[in-house]
């Protein structure tokens, strides 16, 4: 049965059509027959008369990339109006972010169905969740402390070091022993000594791309996204300017996606991005992965559309039948 999907999402005009992964995924709710609305986080508030509510506005999804999407009527109403609501505000994940969190849980205790969970995204540390699957990782140490990550440095000679609350490759730094600037960048990042960061080990096949691993409802999506970084660059990111290429899962790959899968899942993580880099675990992205539509147009694999199936699953909706004009015959 149809269902209506409310998407938290940045700024319609700040999205870009032709890569947002939240714009594939309403793309991919308005061809399955469901009704898609978005929700601004300012306006998601709480009474003591209507709990958690927000204003929502109705949108058609076009195929255009420049005109992409028509409003319609907004309303303000409970969250628990809707089928599901999809959070996907991108970070910075600051107090404001902590704070939308308790209130999509409170709505969540009023009967909405909130993926992925806000317990879950808000104790969930994309950085350091990968400490509980140390058996996936390169040499790692999570500090403010800058004689301990001098001495990290010293011993690994070759080194990353990254705040724990970036995105988008920002503030990372590669730091060797001998780096005339090892100093500087340590106090910088640590403010110094108020903040901690993490430190790893530099992995060389990062030439080879930083590999986005997407998890959907438990299930694991049979190609990544390798980011190969450009020339001069360390940071596979494509907002450093990282090149996207789509590949099937290795072994090893499918090995660490299918360990962290189902205890993800059972955590009320719906959609996951893990970033491998060679052989080893680095991220575990919970806030607002991303990656789908390049994964779409270079191997035909539509992860936006198993997304939505996966939604409708935890809905108990059963999917919509194709119309005629739908089918392989027309």
């Amino acid at each position: 049965m149809p269902l209506r999907i409310a998407f938290i999402v940045d700024p319609l005009d700040a999205l870009k059509p032709y890569k947002d992964s939240s714009i594939a995924m309403m793309r991919a709710a308005q061809a399955a027959g469901h009704a898609v609305c978005t929700i601004q986080q300012p306006s998601i508030h709480w009474t003591t008369q209507h709990g958690v509510c927000a204003e929502a506005t109705s949108i058609v999804l076009l195929e255009s990339n420049s005109e992409w999407y028509v409003e319609g009527e907004s309303m303000i109403g409970p969250l628990r109006g809707f089928d599901a609501v999809i959070m996907r505000k991108d970070p910075p994940f600051d107090m404001e972010y902590v704070t939308t969190t308790w209130l999509l849980e409170r709505a969540e205790a009023d009967g909405a169905r909130i993926f992925n969970s806000p317990r879950a995204l808000r104790d969930h540390s994309e950085k350091f969740a990968i400490t509980e699957f140390a058996e996936f990782t390169v040499p790692t140490l999570v500090t403010r402390d800058a004689g301990m990550i001098r001495e990290f440095i010293g011993t690994h000679r070759d080194t990353v070091l990254k705040p724990l609350d970036g995105m988008g490759g920002s503030q990372v730094f590669r730091v060797r022993d001998d780096d005339p600037n090892r100093n500087v960048i340590i106090e910088t990042l640590t403010r110094d000594g108020q903040r901690t960061i993490m430190a790893q080990r530099f992995i060389p096949a990062i030439s080879e791309g930083d590999k986005r691993i997407l998890i959907i409802g438990g299930e694991v999506v049979p190609y990544c996204l390798a980011r190969i970084p450009m020339a001069g660059e360390t940071r596979g990111n494509l907002a450093a300017g990282g090149r996207g290429e789509a590949r099937p899962l290795s072994t090893r790959d499918r090995e660490i996606a299918e360990t962290l899968a189902p205890m993800l899942a059972e955590r009320g993580m719906i959609f996951v991005g893990i970033d491998v880099i060679g052989d080893w675990l680095t991220e575990i992205n919970v806030t607002s992965p991303t990656c789908m539509v390049e994964i779409c147009q270079q191997t035909g694999f539509d992860s936006a559309a198993m997304f939505i199936k996966a939604v409708e699953a935890s809905c108990g909706a059963e999917p919509i039948p194709p119309t005629e004009n739908d089918s392989d015959e027309s």
